[in-house]
């Protein structure tokens, strides 16, 4: 912009925009990290971890994609939010695990079997003692 007392200098008229008015985004990426985020927020549960997980995963290799081939912006925020997404999937599939193997377990099914026949709550507290002195010898 020139002022009447300054005229324009040829800096200032050679300057070109090339601002079309289109905002650059890049969508995957951004969802990448969101549900990166509540994967690892959310990984005690199997849809939070690994659902939300494997989402992200693959929204922030398709927003890293988009980034490298210069078609969008956040690359590095699309791979931030698909390490968050692995992470979230994996704490989520090692709670799985653990669950399962505590469910499987012999101490577990005698508990359960306790718990079926007893009548009276000091019944089911007498089976929850027993089931704690099996887990902890």
């Amino acid at each position: 912009m020139s002022f009447p007392e300054h005229p324009a200098t040829p800096a200032e008229t050679s300057q070109t925009h090339r601002d079309t008015g289109v905002r650059r985004s890049n969508g995957p990426a951004v969802a990448a990290l969101v549900l990166g985020i509540l994967a690892v927020l959310l990984f005690w549960t199997v849809v939070g971890g690994v659902v939300l997980g494997l989402l992200a995963l693959i929204l922030g290799i398709v927003g890293a994609r988009k980034a490298r081939g210069g078609r969008a912006p956040y690359g590095k925020m699309s791979i931030v939010g698909a390490v968050l997404g692995v992470l979230g999937a994996i704490a989520s599939a090692v709670i799985i695990a653990i669950g399962a193997s505590i469910l499987n377990s012999d101490e577990f099914k005698d508990f359960d079997d306790c718990v079926q026949h007893a009548d009276t709550q000091s019944e089911r507290d007498a089976c929850a003692e027993d089931f704690n002195k099996d887990v902890n010898n």
